[in-house]
């Protein structure tokens, strides 16, 4: 899977768990570009990500996340 379907993959999870229906992801989008993407959201994101791609996160790889880029990243070295 290649950057692209990977970043159409996340255009449909990220919608849906910000309850955002327009909303559309760069490389660059982080947590402070979307109105209710707290604590809480974050990890439900998280989780969403993990079970649409069948991989899970280690802290590190969380913690290196700084924006949607970054996740596209670490997703693609785990496919």
């Amino acid at each position: 899977m290649n950057r692209s379907e990977i970043t159409e993959k996340l255009n449909t999870i990220f919608p849906t768990v910000f309850n955002k229906p327009g909303l559309s992801i760069t490389e660059s989008l982080t947590a402070s570009d979307v109105d209710g993407w707290d604590s809480l959201t974050h990890m439900i994101l998280i989780s969403e990500v993990e079970k649409s791609f069948g991989i899970t996160f280690k802290l590190k790889e969380l913690n290196k996340m700084k924006n949607v880029g970054d996740m596209i990243e670490i997703i693609a070295s785990k496919l």
